[in-house]
């Protein structure tokens, strides 16, 4: 879980995420590629990564991803703890 690239990629994808049109709708693997100025398949990666983790989710589809705001939530307040 805490495998984060140096660059902070997936930190940013969360932060994409959190904006308000992102969070209604969410965004494609797509929107994260074009943004990150890499492949569909790297963007791909990271989205995976986050959603198996279980910091992100999909649409009914698996097109559009989102943030899942209670896990979020619940892996800060372990780091909170100190964990």
């Amino acid at each position: 879980m805490l495998r984060t690239p140096v660059d902070g990629t997936r930190l940013r994808i969360l932060t994409w995420l959190s904006e308000p049109a992102a969070a209604e709708r969410g965004l494609t693997a797509d929107d994260i590629a074009t943004r990150l100025g890499v492949t569909r398949r790297a963007a791909l990666t990271h989205l995976r990564l986050l959603t198996a983790l279980g910091l992100l989710r999909t649409s009914a589809d698996h097109r559009y991803y989102r943030r899942d705001e209670v896990r979020i939530a619940e892996v800060a307040h372990m780091f909170d703890k100190g964990w």
